[in-house]
Parts: C-alpha cells; structure tokens; sequence
C-alpha cells in the first residue's frame, strides 16, 4: 500500500506587520505585510477584505497546497478519466456541496493561482510569486522552506485566524 503525500507545500503561522502602507488601491482589496513565526519568511499578500477582513499585528495560520484533496494529489492513472464515476480533482471543491469535502473545510478563505516567477535574490534567499486572477503574492526567505514550490504549478492559498 502506498503511503499517503501531503498535498500541502508551505505552512506557517504569520503576524501582520502593515496592511496597505503604500496606500489603498481599491475598494474591496488590501495589501498586508506579514512575517512568519516558524520559518522567518516574509509575505506580501493581496486579499479581499470584506471576505476575510484582517488587522495589523494580528496573526494568521497561511497554507500553500497542490491540491485540495486531504492526502495528497491521488497517485491514480484514472484520475481525470471521463465519467468511470471516480472523483477527480476538479470535483473536491464545489459550491453545490457535492463531491467530497477537502482541506478548504480547516480555512476561512481559499484563493487558486499559479506560481508566475521564481527569484534565487542572495544564495539561500529566494522569492516565489503567485497570481490569484490578479491578487498577488511574493514569499521571501530560505529556499529549504519552499523547495516543494515550483515554478509554473497551480497552487492553493488557505488561510484562517
């Protein structure tokens, strides 16, 4: 029996040290500046604030995964096959309720993106950026923390107080 693999590939706790210092851009979007506690990476994250509304120094729990699946990415060659009625990907995560229930059930907001760039800054520091449609990401610190982020892939965005 195969051993299950975590579709999570980045997890931390963060304490916002500003929201929108630069100035407000628009209405239902803010900017926050955080630092993580665990792993000394610093993030820079646009998010709608009437659905997940922050403070500064308050702290959040912020997770980066492959996929919503609990488990991990399935490890099937059927999966994706056309109606053999096993569940796919696309189906963990719907708003009619149906289909099974996946991580996005342990966050308060969920964001899908992809990793657009990737920047080796000094050696062991690097940066991954994500785009969310448009709202935007930047993760700084040490590459042993994030070697599991790859440039180009899709990737999740939980978050909760």
């Amino acid at each position: 029996m195969a051993a299950t693999v975590s579709s999570i590939v980045f997890d931390d706790i963060f304490t916002i040290n500003a929201i929108d210092k630069e100035g407000k851009k628009f209405d239902r979007v803010s900017r926050l500046y955080a630092h993580s506690k665990n792993y000394d990476m610093d993030l820079t994250l646009d998010y709608n604030l009437e659905l997940f509304p922050l403070q500064k120094d308050q702290n959040f729990a912020l997770a980066l995964a492959s996929s919503l699946a609990r488990g991990g990415p399935s490890q099937s060659k059927a999966e994706g096959s056309a109606d053999d009625g096993t569940e796919n990907e696309r189906d963990v995560w719907r708003p009619d309720g149906k289909g099974s229930r996946g991580l996005e059930d342990d966050y308060d907001y969920v964001m899908y993106g992809k990793i657009y760039k990737f920047d080796g800054e000094t050696g062991e520091i690097v940066t991954a950026y994500i785009s969310f449609g448009g709202l935007l990401m930047s993760l700084t610190g040490s590459f042993r923390h994030m070697t599991s982020i790859v440039l180009g892939d899709p990737v999740y965005l939980l978050m909760r107080k």
